[in-house]
């Protein structure tokens, strides 16, 4: 029976609303799939990465899925590319940083202590656990991973995350608990949000769009995957500008797929937020090095977090007795390993 690869669809982006992220760069076309920016369907649909089910930009297949890619891979834990299993491919990356804006996309709040329902503002005025993790990321052993990624100059990833802003979005289009919501709501949302000064545009900003519930970000939330990062184009007052975005559904609606299955870092008070951040945490990263689809990626498709998805590394218990590999901002998560591009590679808390 074939397999699937993780699947990064691309649109063609020209224009002011991408001239300051398009970097130029080599393309290893001896080691990985050709995954050049294109405007033509034919020619893209002939790359392997593009035999997920999911139609969607790059996932984050659930827990299950990844344990059968394991038990596939095993004896090939680079799973081919470069020295280090995963090679650069031209496109761009955040070099200079990483920026984050939050987007709560629900009539009452998702997390405990977010943003009160109908408000916007500043990233430092989000008190959950998304709000924290988000801004500990920044200066962390653990994001500093990525700053083993270069651009097309051979410039590393600077170790930088700024939590931006957010929009707790109770009143334009709130999805009803178990609803269908495609790529193309998710962007008329954001062209809104825009247009009537409720966030800031940035074509550089990854902006997060959590919802509550069942709430089916994408059409294959829960069963084919946990997240994803994409991109598209937005309208904001009409001007065309291409936006980044992630669908981060509520994983805690689906445990056993899309969840580490032991106990809350942060204990009985909001296992969701607890949950999410490791999600989060894997489309921020692969945001950082591959926000097009054209970057750092090894022969399957795999980008830098695909290729620890799932795994911890050493845990410890935290004070409130749920299990944890970090602390950041003062508080203890559970979040996935990512891959170091340095030596030979490999999965890290750390670098």
């Amino acid at each position: 029976m074939p397999r699937f690869f993780s699947a990064f669809q691309r649109i063609a982006v020209a224009g002011t609303a991408t001239a300051t992220i398009v970097l130029a760069g080599c393309s290893d076309s001896t080691s990985s799939p050709n995954r050049a920016i294109s405007s033509d369907a034919a020619s893209l649909s002939q790359s392997p990465e593009f035999n997920d089910p999911s139609g969607h930009g790059h996932v984050f297949h659930t827990k299950q899925w990844f344990e059968n890619e394991a038990r596939n891979d095993a004896g090939n834990p680079h799973g081919g590319g470069g020295n280090t299993g995963i090679s650069y491919h031209g496109g761009p990356v955040l070099q200079s940083g990483t920026t984050v804006s939050a987007v709560y996309w629900a009539s009452s709040p998702i997390f405990a202590k977010a943003p009160a329902p109908g408000t916007n503002g500043a990233g430092s005025a989000d008190g959950s656990l998304i709000g924290t993790f988000i801004r500990g990321l920044s200066g962390s052993p653990y994001f500093n991973i990525n700053h083993s990624y270069t651009d097309g100059s051979g410039r590393q990833i600077v170790n930088s995350v700024t939590y931006d802003q957010y929009w707790a979005n109770n009143t334009f289009n709130v999805p009803a608990n178990g609803a269908n919501v495609s790529d193309a709501d998710m962007l008329s949302m954001l062209s809104y949000a825009f247009s009537q000064g409720k966030l800031t545009y940035s074509p550089t900003t990854l902006y997060a769009i959590f919802t509550a519930g069942t709430v089916n970000l994408g059409g294959g939330f829960g069963t084919q995957y946990c997240a994803y990062h994409y991109h598209g184009n937005v309208n904001i007052n009409g001007t065309t500008k291409v936006v980044l975005y992630a669908a981060m559904p509520y994983n805690y609606a689906y445990p056993s797929a899309c969840t580490s299955g032991l106990a809350a870092a942060n204990g009985t008070a909001d296992p969701g937020a607890d949950y999410e951040v490791n999600t989060l945490g894997h489309e921020i990263e692969e945001t950082t090095t591959d926000l097009m689809g054209n970057a750092w990626f090894d022969v399957r498709g795999y980008e830098n977090a695909d290729k620890c998805a799932w795994t911890w590394g050493t845990t410890y218990t935290s004070g409130a007795g749920g299990k944890a590999n970090m602390n950041l901002g003062g508080k203890d998560f559970l979040v996935q390993r990512n891959w170091v591009n340095s030596g030979s590679g490999g999965c890290a808390l750390s670098f």
